[in-house]
């Protein structure tokens, strides 16, 4: 061990004549764990946040998206399904039209999200851990049409699975219809459905209602044409580069995003807040620091005798400026370790036993998600070292220049 570490470790659990110079040194020390337990321990929850609402897209939306480039609707063909299926990595495309729409049930009607979609949809049970009510089926044994709702639409018209005698009703604006008469039913095409089942995600998703495809492409006057592709990726395979993949293969007339790409407000906005956050707490890490510099300074002038001696003994400037900074070191350290050692312990509290629930009720968590990783652990650490530096370097200098011998 070095001669500065073996000094400085002498210093730190030596007693100083004035007690408050070792209080002052454990409260940087406590200050420092503090800090960097908060960091962990806030990082990882915004981490987990990212990693939850990846959750919640994944259990309403595609892997990949594919819409025109220009218009809302585009005519899709055989080839165009057989080339996008031969890129490496597709397991299933499936074909959606969505739009805004008029429900109507009993007496009450409201503006919903109507998304059609094809037999595909249902093979990727993403809907199955979402359902409170009925099922995913939306096409019956005896070719019955069905509508899968969202709890807020349920809630907004009263839907009952059990009627069996009122239809749920969607109606959407006649495209040749040149003005729109809200008293005339002229206007609009309908068709009715029977309510199969209620699925709640998100407050996002409360407007939605899917239904078979044939139906509401009849609705909304669709001629074999689509409003989007839903791509779903192998497993093993990255959505990103299945995206460039799709997006090369088909050309510039076609827009290609990946699930990420899609929510990129949303995670973004998450991600900014989170560098926000560990700024701020790299703040409070350096305020509560600053108790390292007054007791070091307050050890340099107790330890004056002390350093002159060692000066007498051939020790350079070098040597007592890193004496004082290793013991600055060591505080920091201590407090950085137990910090980090507390701010794990609490997130595998967390992820194991859920012990600050959020609130809500939800049908994929209960309790705040935490997650940890180890790069934010590792640029805490780093973020502590550069602040022990900083504020020790200070010190630790004049340390070195008061215990100089005089110059005759």
């Amino acid at each position: 061990m070095d001669i500065s570490y073996r000094i400085a470790i002498r210093y730190f659990f030596s007693r100083n004549k004035r007690s408050f110079i070792s209080l002052i040194a454990r409260i940087a020390m406590a200050g420092v764990a503090v800090g960097t337990m908060a960091m962990v321990v806030v990082l990882s929850v915004f981490n987990g946040m990212e990693d939850l609402n990846r959750k919640i897209f994944k259990t309403f939306d595609s892997d990949i998206r594919i819409i025109a480039a220009e218009g809302k609707r585009f005519k899709v063909t055989p080839g165009l399904l057989n080339e996008l299926k031969a890129v490496d990595g597709v397991k299933l495309v499936s074909q959606v039209i969505e739009d805004n729409a008029l429900a109507r049930y009993g007496n009450q009607q409201t503006i919903i999200r109507l998304k059609g979609v094809d037999s595909t949809f249902g093979q990727q049970g993403q809907l199955d851990t979402a359902m409170i009510e009925g099922s995913m089926q939306l096409i019956g044994p005896n070719g019955t049409p069905y509508a899968v709702i969202a709890e807020g639409i349920r809630n907004a018209l009263s839907i009952s699975l059990e009627d069996i005698f009122t239809p749920l009703e969607l109606l959407y604006p006649r495209t040749s219809s040149k003005t729109l008469n809200l008293t005339s039913p002229e206007a609009f095409n309908q068709v009715n459905l029977r309510p199969g089942g209620i699925f709640f995600i998100e407050n996002r998703y409360d407007d939605y209602i899917i239904a078979p495809i044939k139906q509401v492409e009849s609705l909304m006057g669709y001629r074999g044409e689509r409003s989007s592709l839903e791509v779903y990726v192998k497993p093993g395979y990255a959505e990103k580069d299945v995206s460039e993949g799709l997006s090369a293969k088909i050309g510039k007339a076609f827009v290609v995003k990946d699930r990420d790409s899609l929510n990129a407000d949303l995670l973004r906005a998450i991600k900014m807040e989170k560098l926000f956050v560990a700024v701020t707490l790299s703040l409070i890490i350096l305020v509560a620091a600053i108790n390292i510099f007054f007791s070091l300074s307050m050890l340099a002038i107790e330890k004056k005798n002390d350093v002159s001696m060692l000066y007498a003994m051939g020790a350079t400037q070098s040597l007592i400026r890193r004496i004082f900074m290793a013991e600055g070191a060591i505080v920091a350290f201590t407090g950085a370790i137990a910090g980090l050692l507390g701010g794990m312990a609490i997130c595998w509290l967390q992820m194991t036993y859920g012990l600050v629930s959020m609130g809500m009720a939800t049908s994929l968590v209960d309790a705040y998600p935490v997650k940890l990783i180890w790069e934010d652990i590792f640029y805490t650490g780093i973020i502590v070292v550069m602040v022990t530096m900083v504020v020790s370097y200070i010190p630790a200098r004049r340390a070195a220049e008061a215990g100089l011998p005089l110059r005759v």
